[in-house]
């Protein structure tokens, strides 16, 4: 394990890279990290950001889909912590803040009740107020997406900016699992899915973070937004492009790249 200070230094790097839009060198390439001193350092992360006037709504799920994992080359999923700052207010995205961004389309989730492991689907069903469709931004502040799981997950699980649809939807007739997706960019199918593609049933990731979360002593409370996972694998993105994503019956959510 790392010391608090290295914590401190790669927190602090990882700080500045998403400042500057400058990316680094993984972390891992000079420093055998574990997946608590990843944690740590993301925890960090988001304390300086917090100090920076940003609030904690919720949290983002990574690596849900067999998919995304084989496209970035980790073995399970993670998560990170979703800010008020985050939250795209306009449908645009503003591709110059960014270093090598890339899409998904997701199902949030908004947690009506808290969630005490041990935590099943059924109990996240029943705890959810309503779930909307979600375009999610991811980006890197590693260059050019050499990471491992240890660097996603300090790097805040790779986050960068999401929006939500208008429709919020009970989960009360819906199976969720199979949810359909069509993904377009500019009026043309880029990619679709179900969501039986994010840990075989979106509730379910919901359930591993809540069951993750008790082991940092922290719990899903009632009033977060989760972001579920991707349905697809991640696209890139490019300045201009128009992304819709058309789900089944939950509603659909567009946005333009600045």
């Amino acid at each position: 394990m790392l010391d608090d200070e290295t914590r401190n230094r790669l927190a602090e790097s990882l700080y500045e890279a998403l400042q500057t839009n400058d990316p680094i060198d993984r972390l891992t390439e000079a420093h055998d990290m574990t997946t608590e001193d990843a944690y740590a350092i993301q925890s960090n992360l988001v304390d300086r950001r917090l100090q920076d006037g940003a609030s904690l709504v919720g949290h983002k799920i990574g690596l849900t889909s067999t998919a995304i994992r084989d496209q970035l080359g980790v073995p399970e999923p993670d998560f990170g912590r979703l800010l008020d700052t985050m939250f795209i207010d306009g449908r645009k995205i503003p591709g110059d803040e960014l270093i090598e961004p890339r899409i998904e389309p997701e199902i949030g989730f908004m947690i009506g009740e808290d969630l005490e492991p041990p935590v099943s689907s059924l109990d996240v069903l029943a705890a959810t107020e309503f779930v909307v469709p979600v375009l999610e931004v991811i980006d890197s502040r590693v260059r050019d997406w050499d990471i491992r799981i240890q660097d996603t997950i300090a790097d805040n699980a790779s986050s960068a900016l999401y929006l939500t649809g208008e429709t919020r939807s009970a989960v009360d007739g819906i199976d969720l699992s199979l949810e359909g997706l069509k993904l377009y960019r500019n009026g043309e199918l880029e990619a679709s899915g179900v969501g039986a593609a994010v840990l075989d049933h979106p509730a379910r990731a919901v359930a591993w973070l809540a069951n993750t979360l008790d082991d940092l002593d922290e719990t899903l409370e009632a009033g977060q937004f989760i972001l579920s996972g991707s349905v697809t694998p991640a696209v890139d993105i490019e300045s201009g492009d128009v992304f819709t994503a058309e789900f089944a019956s939950i509603g659909t959510v567009t946005v333009t790249v600045e």
